[in-house]
């Protein structure tokens, strides 16, 4: 069995949706229907949307925020495999030394 392919929405078309449910007075499950989408995608962009304005729960992160939590882990990870060398070669020397 194939499920739906995966598709991409622009931020604009996604606060629509989220305008759609909150001020229509529409049902989540009918803003999808209508809108070919499903609910949990619904559900999920109005969740986020509330993170934004500072209305989610404590210690969620806006888009921004996780947006540079992903670069400064890759980040991080870059600067750890440069070190790698140093660190193998420091502990071959202190061996060779003793």
């Amino acid at each position: 069995m194939q499920g739906r392919k995966r598709r991409q929405f622009s931020e604009e078309f996604k606060a629509e949706t989220v305008r759609l449910v909150r001020e229509g007075g529409n049902a989540i499950a009918q803003v999808a229907r209508e809108l070919d989408l499903t609910e949990s995608a619904v559900w999920r962009w109005i969740h986020q949307a509330k993170i934004e304005v500072g209305q989610g729960p404590p210690g969620a992160l806006t888009r921004a925020e996780q947006e540079e939590l992903v670069r400064l882990r890759r980040e991080n990870r870059q600067l750890q495999g440069a070190r790698d060398p140093y660190k193998k070669a420091a502990a071959f020397f202190a061996k060779e030394h003793e």
